[in-house]
């Protein structure tokens, strides 16, 4: 079943009502706190293609992904 827009138009108001109702705080953590989630999914991902890595391998992996991000970041 596909979201209809008045739903994704109602997700969007809540997130943007949430945003609004941070402290200056909470908004100055956000940033990292997303980079983390965005790096666990990212290291979950990298077990699931590597089975049989150790934590420092998936984190040389980790490390990888994230120059290889900064570099397209650059190419224009």
């Amino acid at each position: 079943m596909e979201p209809t827009l008045d739903l994704i138009d109602a997700l969007f108001r809540d997130k943007v009502r949430a945003a609004r109702a941070m402290t200056p705080e909470d908004r100055l953590l956000a940033g990292p706190r997303l980079f983390e989630l965005a790096c666990e999914i990212t290291k979950a991902g990298i077990r699931h293609q590597h089975p049989d890595a150790d934590e420092q391998r998936v984190l040389q992996l980790l490390r990888e992904r994230l120059a290889w991000a900064r570099r397209l970041e650059h190419v224009e």
